[in-house]
């Protein structure tokens, strides 16, 4: 049995609006599969199998408040000038500069239009063949207690655990890393980014919540009402949800 993480699912006023920018910022494809808008690499939208962690902007009546979110998208760069030249078109599109404490680093923080924080990093070796998402990021409060339960919760393998920081990604080594930092801050309103999670064809769905809950996974009252997924929080109360493959 085995999850798989597919998708972040972000939060927005304007779906639409919201989608438009992430796939003109990566380069990828809008498809409309229903109520929400989906953002994947350029090739089409496959479902109940996708080959890549897309994006899913869905519609809520809430603005974001100014709290940071607590998981980010970092996007890759191969070198300075690309760096340099995908930041002024980023801010072309409508994202702001954003600080969130980071000081003078050598990544730069920005938001989307509706004022998700997310980075545009220096180019690093590890990146070099991720796609334009590095990383999905997690500020937490313990990296390792993390790095056991997505390690169990998820089919992805555990690269690196350390006091300040955990690395999970694809067994399959390609798109992006699933990162948790030890942050100072904790977490005060809902999350407005998450990740959801996706069995395999022909794994048992409900099977896949029952282990999760027996690793630390509690249930989520979000209003979602009956929906053909399931919503959890992880032992921190970081939102995911497990979707059904059809």
């Amino acid at each position: 049995m085995a999850l798989r993480p597919v998708q972040v699912n972000i939060k927005a006023l304007d779906d639409s609006a919201v989608g438009r920018f992430w796939a003109e910022a990566l380069g990828w494809s809008v498809f409309r599969p229903g109520v929400t808008t989906y953002i994947g690499p350029v090739g089409g939208f496959v479902w109940p199998d996708p080959v890549a962690v897309g994006i899913d902007v869905v519609p809520v009546p809430e603005a974001k408040t100014t709290t940071k979110n607590r998981v980010h998208l970092d996007l890759a760069t191969t070198s300075a000038a690309h760096q340099a030249e995908l930041v002024t078109r980023l801010r072309a599109l409508g994202a702001t500069p954003a600080h969130v404490g980071q000081g003078k680093v050598p990544w730069t923080v920005l938001a989307d239009p509706e004022g998700n924080e997310f980075c545009v990093l220096e180019p690093r070796e590890i990146y070099r063949d991720t796609g334009s998402i590095a990383a999905v990021v997690v500020d937490c409060a313990d990296p390792q207690a993390m790095a056991r339960f997505w390690g169990e919760a998820i089919d992805w393998t555990l690269h690196e655990v350390a006091d300040d920081h955990a690395t999970l990604r694809s067994a399959k080594g390609v798109g992006p890393y699933l990162e948790f930092l030890r942050t100072p801050d904790v977490k005060t309103v809902p999350d407005r980014v998450h990740l959801d999670l996706l069995p395999y064809p022909g794994d048992d769905r409900a099977a896949e919540v029952a282990r999760l809950r027996a690793l630390g996974a509690t249930d989520l009252d979000l209003g979602q009402g009956d929906v053909a997924w399931t919503c959890l929080a992880d032992p921190e109360g970081h939102e995911f949800c497990v979707l059904a493959s059809s």
